[in-house]
C-alpha cells in the first residue's frame, strides 16, 4: 500500500509541476474517451488537499483488504474502479470531469463491512466494527450533500465493494 500511495503522490507532484495538465484525464460522462478515463481517474486528484483527504483511508482500508490476499485486493480494486467509473460515466453531469481515489476507498470500506456478513468470521466482524466506528461517517459521502464531491463515484465504488464481498469468499463461505 505504501508503494501505491507513493505513486499517487508522485503523480500529483508531476501534475502540479505541469499545472494540472493530467486532470483532463478524469472521467468525461457519456463519451468514448470517458470509458478509458475510468482507469486513469482514480490515480489523479484535484490538488494536494484532495489527495491528502484520500491518502489515509486509502492506505488503511487498502491494507485491510490486502490482508485477504493480493488476488482479493486486485479484484476488489478493479470492481470498485469499474463501479465508480461506470456510474459517473453514465449519470454525472455532462460538463463535469471526475477524478480521485475516493471511489476505490468506498469500495474498500463496503467490502470490509459486507465481507463480515458473508464469512461470519470473528476476525472479520471485529475488523468491520472497528472500521465502522473509525470510518462510518464516510457513508454520508454516498449522498449528494456537497457540491464538488462526486457522490456517484462514492456510490459506484461502494456498490463494487458490496458486489465483491460474496464473490470473493472461499467456496462454502458465501
Amino acid at each position: 500500500m505504501a508503494t501505491i500511495v507513493a505513486v499517487l503522490w508522485g503523480i500529483e507532484l508531476v501534475d502540479h509541476v505541469v499545472r494540472h495538465w493530467f486532470d483532463r484525464f478524469g472521467v468525461h460522462p457519456r463519451t468514448t474517451q470517458g470509458l478509458l478515463e475510468i482507469f486513469s481517474a482514480p490515480v489523479l486528484h484535484h490538488g494536494w488537499t484532495h489527495l491528502i483527504g484520500n491518502t489515509i483511508p486509502l492506505f488503511v482500508l487498502g491494507l485491510l483488504v490486502l490482508m485477504a490476499g493480493a488476488q482479493t485486493f486486485a479484484a476488489v480494486t478493479l470492481v470498485s474502479v469499474l463501479g465508480s467509473g461506470l456510474l459517473v460515466w453514465a449519470f454525472a453531469a455532462s460538463n463535469s470531469v471526475t477524478l480521485g481515489a475516493s471511489g476505490v476507498v468506498f469500495g474498500y470500506l463496503a467490502y470490509i463491512l459486507v465481507r463480515a456478513f458473508y464469512t461470519r468470521q470473528l476476525s472479520h466482524m471485529a475488523i468491520a466494527i472497528v472500521v465502522a466506528v473509525a470510518y462510518g461517517s464516510m457513508l454520508f459521502g454516498l449522498l449528494p450533500l456537497r457540491a464538488g464531491v462526486s457522490w456517484l463515484a462514492h456510490l459506484g465504488g461502494a456498490l463494487g465493494g458490496v458486489a465483491s464481498a460474496p464473490l470473493l469468499q472461499p467456496r462454502g463461505q458465501a
